[in-house]
């Protein structure tokens, strides 16, 4: 019997956001009291309800970053194809990775031993323990590690052009070279960030991944709900 395990963090008013981005604002637009007053309904069986107000980028908690996102004419969230955002998919072990560590090709061919599934296009997700050590504290916005260039690279070469990420980013806060931003600019590959619950994920071979945008006309990312599959 196959298990869904969700990998989408909670969205929260003032939750924690990337270092050069504004924290989201949810708040309630109108309550089931206040609505009353609109009348709507039956006699004896008012019809009341409830709305909520959200003002947040595209780039808040659990979301995918689309082409646009580093490169002006890249592709907006609602031009890139559906099957981008869903596939097979692996969960590299690497919590041995500290706080603004650096994974390298020689983590990844390790991991990749270690996870019985050789990557052959394979979305990757990337384990680090990196939320459950640090959120909601302020280190999760300014410790997640960085994916070098060149295990990105790795990736590349073997058909991988999506993976995953606990945190705000794949690159590390500490600096702001953002080489793995750059080089998936240069390569059209891109990444989901700020997954959780990845160590559920861990050991378990190859699975079904899913994290598909909403629809944002010019959206230079996009909110998901991310979650696995597994047989």
């Amino acid at each position: 019997m196959s298990r869904i395990v969700d990998l989408s963090l909670l969205i929260e008013d003032n939750m924690p956001a990337h270092k050069l981005f504004q924290r989201p604002v949810i708040t309630t637009h109108m309550s089931h009291e206040s609505s009353k007053a609109l009348g709507l309904g039956v006699p004896g069986d008012a019809m009341t309800f409830q709305t909520n107000f959200i003002a947040m980028l595209d780039h808040v908690g659990t979301h995918v970053d689309a082409f646009r996102h580093v490169k002006p004419d890249g592709a907006a969230i609602n031009e890139m194809p559906l099957e981008m955002f869903m596939g097979k998919a692996v969960c590299f072990d690497l919590r041995h990775i500290p706080d603004l560590g650096e994974i390298t090709v020689e983590d990844m061919e390790k991991a990749e031993a270690a996870a019985g599934v050789k990557v052959d296009g394979h979305i990757v997700l990337l384990c680090t323990g990196f939320h459950n050590r640090n959120y909601p504290s302020l280190d999760s916005v300014w410790k997640n590690p960085l994916l070098t260039a060149e295990a990105t690279k790795w990736l590349y070469d073997r058909g991988s052009k999506m993976q995953g990420v606990e945190g705000p980013s794949t690159d590390k806060p500490s600096d702001n070279i953002f080489a793995q931003h750059r080089l998936c600019r240069e390569l059209g590959m891109s990444h989901w960030e700020w997954l959780v619950n990845l160590e559920e994920l861990v050991g378990k071979g190859e699975f079904q991944f899913f994290g598909v945008p909403l629809k944002f006309k010019g959206g230079s990312g996009s909110p998901v709900r991310a979650f696995a599959i597994l047989n």
